[in-house]
């Protein structure tokens, strides 16, 4: 598979042919940096772990070259840190059980530039070969530039699509910026319940960044608890992990919606929930 960046790369766990482990995928995840699927994602990857009718694929945009360090990793150069974070990325492909993993090696500053061809046209390429029934990214109000950049990126390669080869899902997930502020009815919900010592297990692969100063671990685990714990003031629990999406479908199935109205619709609902409770309790 030829992409536009010469440094980009397809490994598959099993050691299948990639173009037959792409071919198979069910779930997709494209991400901004080295540890993003694992964290948005996780749904994605525990509906497919062990299960030999569906897989997982994980899209890294970025080259992991800018990243904090501290502690053992202080003195690493960029490019002594994009070769831990690459290596990191495919232990967590090998311990999820991945069908594959696309890493496509890009600087952040590439993926925030809207004028360059290249990162739409490998997802393009990405999306053509793998066909999945759902896509994972970040949701468009996350905090993190270049979070948004991938999102924006992966609406705009989807909406190349001809419609019949688009997903039936697209969904905008947390990693910056929570989505509990979601008016309920905007809220999905994704149970991620199962197989906490998987999650963990993910999380840790991460070394750099978890050793480097940031518990992502922890902060990700404790915050899939506590969305299962909050999402409801009136009910017992019914889940012990959750995590919350966007739902971005309506975007690929209208290419010509205006993607800036369609999150600010988020943020008036949610706007105005809060007014009309504070007007009821007035």
């Amino acid at each position: 598979m030829k992409f536009r960046n010469p440094t980009a790369q397809v490994f598959v766990p099993d050691g299948l042919p990639p173009e037959a482990a792409l071919a198979r995928t069910t779930h997709l995840a494209v991400v901004a940096h080295q540890d993003d699927a694992e964290i948005l994602a996780v749904h994605g990857i525990l509906e497919c772990f062990r299960r030999p009718d569906r897989w997982f694929c994980a899209v890294v945009m970025t080259d992991g070259r800018g990243s904090p360090r501290s502690g053992l990793y202080q003195d690493y150069t960029d490019e002594e840190m994009r070769a831990v974070r690459i290596e990191e990325q495919k232990k967590a492909a090998v311990v999820g059980e991945y069908g594959a993993l696309v890493l496509l090696d890009y600087p952040s500053a590439v993926l925030k530039d809207g004028r360059q061809e290249g990162p739409v046209a490998d997802l393009v390429a990405v999306f053509r070969a793998t066909r999945p029934e759902v896509v994972y990214t970040h949701n468009l109000a996350d905090k993190h530039p270049t979070h948004v950049a991938v999102a924006l990126r992966t609406i705009q390669a989807l909406r190349a699509l001809p419609a019949p080869e688009r997903p039936r899902h697209l969904y905008g997930c947390e990693v910056w910026r929570d989505l509990d502020w979601l008016p309920d009815e905007d809220k999905v919900i994704l149970d991620v319940s199962a197989r906490e010592s998987l999650q963990m297990a993910l999380l840790g692969v991460h070394d750099s960044q978890v050793a480097g100063g940031k518990r992502y671990d922890l902060a990700t685990m404790g915050r899939r608890r506590a969305h299962a714990t909050y999402s409801a003031t009136h009910e017992v629990d019914v889940l012990t992990g959750a995590t919350f999406a966007m739902d971005l479908t309506p975007l690929i199935e209208d290419p010509n919606r205006d993607v800036g109205e369609y999150v600010r619709g988020f943020i008036d609902r949610f706007a105005r929930e809060v007014a009309e409770q504070l007007g009821r309790m007035a």
